[in-house]
């Protein structure tokens, strides 16, 4: 056997180039199935924490459909929403712990000589819970605020930075002007991640009264959010919550309700559904890779067959058996694969280690993908190793001795 694994070595290495070139394929794949394995985990792991920092037992409540004359407007053309509603759901369920009611805006904002246009979001106190903001400068909403209709504001950094752009103090305390009406700086969000179509650092928050009495002279509010006392009872709480405004809303039982919930475990799950079914598919065209890796190592090895022939009628002639010769030709064939394989395997780990570093995830090599891309390896180098072998072993000694 040692004899064997000698003179296929030297076999290898007679031929560094075209050894190097047909090991590339299995490179590529192995290198393919880390890097891909570290992408999914990545990218799943990115997407779980920007929905979880929105907060992970988010119940988010809009409006429904309106319909008039037959015609059916669609979700969210029904204005049913009400700032009791939100009280109403936070005071009687049980599992819901706050709620915060959104009533949203567009205004052009003025400070100095420095104006833009913000999304302005009309809400109550307990937003800055629900969302997990924490404040760089000054507090949010009180309770108080909303009660008394209060004039102001909470900006975002964005645009905190847009209005006070060459403003040397701090913007806590000053006035700006919301569609000319005075309000009063209370404080300065941190910056937040962008989880969506919506920046949630280029918005104002102000009370949801002052905005409805103010601003836009509504009842209704855009949409509640409601936090469940925990992700357990997400379930519980949204069914809660169904009743409680189908009561308000006095629908009847055969009514469709006037109201939609979205719950943030199930868009967490589905998007999670979808990086991972990602993930499958960069597994395959790794799979794919290895695979033309395979017929790349069976296409040289009856090359080596066909260079080799007189060789072979020698030793056969000599009592070389046929196993021996088949041996010789599958070590041959699996030690290009390895060698790949383990080359793979270097270049694929550095480059998970690279993409843990860029997306600050830590360390992405999984054991499970090199375990599977090692034993991938050596399977592929023994399946595509047999036909040459084979053929090698099959030959007769006097044709292989008269080959030129």
């Amino acid at each position: 056997m040692l004899e064997i694994l000698r003179v296929s070595w030297r076999s290898i290495r007679s031929n560094k180039m075209r050894s190097f070139l047909t090991m590339l394929g299995i490179i590529i794949g192995v290198m393919a199935v880390v890097l891909s394995s570290a992408i999914g985990v990545s990218s799943r792991d990115s997407v779980t924490s920007r929905v979880e920092s929105l907060g992970s037992n988010i119940l988010t409540i809009g409006p429904g459909f309106a319909q008039s004359g037959g015609i059916n407007h669609g979700f969210g053309s029904a204005s049913t929403l009400t700032v009791a509603n939100a009280t109403a759901i936070e005071k009687d369920d049980p599992d819901v712990a706050l709620t915060a009611p959104l009533a949203s805006d567009n205004a052009q904002v003025v400070f100095g000589a420095n104006n833009t246009s913000a999304a302005i979001e009309g809400t109550n106190q307990n937003y800055a819970t629900i969302k997990n903001i924490t404040m760089a400068q000054g507090g949010f909403l009180t309770a108080a605020d909303v009660t008394h209709s209060a004039n102001v504001a909470v900006l975002g950094s964005q645009i905190e930075q847009t209005l006070f752009s060459g403003y040397a103090g701090s913007p806590v305390g000053q006035q700006i002007d919301i569609q000319g009406i005075p309000f009063t700086v209370i404080g300065v969000a941190a910056t937040q991640d962008s989880t969506g179509f919506e920046n949630p650092n280029d918005g104002i928050a102000i009370p949801v009264t002052t905005e409805q009495n103010l601003l836009t002279g509504s009842t209704t509010v855009s949409q509640i959010l409601a936090s469940a006392k925990s992700s357990a009872v997400m379930d519980d709480a949204q069914l809660e919550i169904t009743s409680t405004l189908r009561v308000l809303h006095q629908l009847a039982p055969s009514a469709a309700n006037d109201f939609q919930i979205t719950n943030q475990a199930t868009i967490l799950s589905a998007l999670s559904g979808i990086s991972q079914t990602l993930t499958y598919l960069l597994d395959g065209i790794s799979a794919i890779s290895l695979l033309v890796g395979g017929i790349g190592i069976m296409n040289i090895m009856l090359v080596s067959v066909t260079e080799r022939t007189r060789e072979i009628g020698i030793r056969k002639a000599i009592g070389a058996r046929k196993g021996i010769i088949s041996t010789q030709f599958l070590l041959e064939s699996l030690t290009l694969s390895l060698a790949g394989a383990l080359i793979g395997l270097i270049i694929g780990g550095g480059g998970a280690i690279v993409v843990g570093q860029i997306s600050k995830t830590g360390n992405l090599l999984s054991p499970t993908a090199v375990i599977l891309a090692v034993v991938f390896s050596v399977a592929i180098g023994l399946i595509f190793g047999v036909y040459p072998a084979r053929k090698a072993a099959n030959l007769k000694p006097i044709d292989a001795l008269r080959f030129e």
